[in-house]
């Protein structure tokens, strides 16, 4: 009857922690998101999109409204076209802007959109227009390090 009960509390052990690596595996690949809630695709087109990822989320004013859906080269523009699952409980004007931004100075990148005016709102298939690139921390960089190289080689002119 002892064994019995070990076994019990062995296999209950097992099992928590089973559900423990399966949250851990699902929260690392950004899969605990999955909602099943009703939504409607928009897509943006971007110049720089960065570390922009699938399954990055969408949002306004700190709120969670969507999630990147998908991400590729618009072949005829040569720019990124984003595609976007929004929430149906969040309409959006037609003139929103997005833009990507970054969650920390090194964390995450989202995209945050920004209601416009317009009294229609997106709907399936909509595309937003007004959209500004990520900035890449590796290109401020260069400006800087571009610029003052510059400053020093007047200098030594003069």
């Amino acid at each position: 009857m002892q064994r019995k009960s070990l076994d019990v509390w062995v296999g209950l052990f097992v099992v928590l922690g089973a559900a423990a690596l399966l949250f851990l595996a699902l929260k690392a690949g950004n899969m605990s998101s999955i909602s099943f809630a009703k939504t409607y695709e928009v897509t943006a087109r971007f110049d720089n999109i960065g570390g922009l990822k699938p399954g990055a989320p969408v949002k306004s004013a700190g709120v969670v409204v969507g999630r990147v859906d998908n991400i590729g080269l618009n072949s005829k523009t040569f720019q990124a076209e984003v595609r976007l699952k929004m929430q149906s409980g969040y309409p959006f004007p037609k003139d929103s802007s997005a833009k990507i931004l970054t969650s920390g100075l090194l964390g995450e990148q989202y995209i945050g959109l920004e209601p416009g005016g317009d009294t229609n709102n997106l709907a399936q298939g909509d595309r937003i227009t007004m959209t500004q690139s990520a900035i890449v921390l590796e290109n401020l960089i260069s400006q800087f390090l571009f610029s003052k190289a510059a400053e020093g080689k007047e200098e030594q002119k003069q």
